[in-house]
């Protein structure tokens, strides 16, 4: 664990641009108050939004995915968790359902994409199923985003430190997600960019920190969203 420490340090260089957006802290991951109160916040905020709003919006969005094209509801795959362990993320069905189809990242004006699968990506309404893995252990509400497990080893193979990131659980939305980098990534800016808020979060995280990433995210829903498709 202290080569991933190590590797987190010599990769400050990826930082410099993100200096302002928290101040620098040592890195607390193994400080069992911080991820004690960051799991308690997880499940608080979980359980209250689903017996609050997810039982009434997830049967609302059930009916429009299954009214406009059959198949399941929900979509499952297999993306990789903290230590590299892999879990199933789940999401509601965006695309036309293809039982047979293989991995592929959505892009502009995708036909595979319904509109009801649309307008969920926008919204980002198709993540909140991952409420679940958050109550599993798997995820938590802030985190590095997961990807599918053969675009991690893809992406590992050109970029260096990029497992690093996995130190810490995946969460439904993340400190590249709240500066916009959502969506398709398309060439190695969008990787390294990424990259670059992850490790900053991973150094620098805490519960507020936290709560401050969720209310950017909720502000780039609505004035930064040109990467939703």
């Amino acid at each position: 664990m202290a080569t991933v420490i190590s590797k987190l340090n010599h990769s400050s260089f990826l930082l410099r641009d993100v200096e302002f957006i928290a101040p620098r802290s040592s890195v607390n991951l193994f400080d069992t108050i911080q991820t004690g109160t960051k799991r308690t916040f997880d499940l608080v905020f979980a359980i209250l939004f689903l017996i609050l709003i997810g039982s009434w919006l997830f049967t609302i969005i059930a009916i429009f995915i299954k009214l406009e094209s059959k198949g399941p509801v929900m979509f499952k795959q297999l993306r990789h968790g903290r230590n590299n362990a892999p879990f199933y993320c789940l999401k509601f069905r965006s695309m036309k359902y293809d039982p047979n189809g293989h991995f592929a990242q959505a892009t502009i004006g995708d036909p595979r994409i319904t509109k009801a699968g649309l307008f969920l990506r926008k919204t980002s309404l198709d993540e909140l199923p991952q409420l679940f893995n958050v109550l599993m252990g798997e995820m938590s509400l802030v985190g590095p985003r997961p990807h599918a497990i053969i675009m991690n080893q893809e992406i590992a193979e050109k970029v260096e430190y990029f497992m690093c990131r996995h130190i810490v659980k995946p969460g439904i939305t993340g400190l590249a997600q709240a500066q916009g980098y959502r969506g398709e990534i398309r060439n190695m800016h969008d990787i390294n960019s990424r990259l670059k808020y992850d490790l900053f979060y991973i150094k620098n995280w805490s519960v507020l920190f936290d709560f401050k990433i969720i209310l950017l995210t909720v502000k780039c829903l609505f004035v930064n969203n040109g990467n939703a498709y």
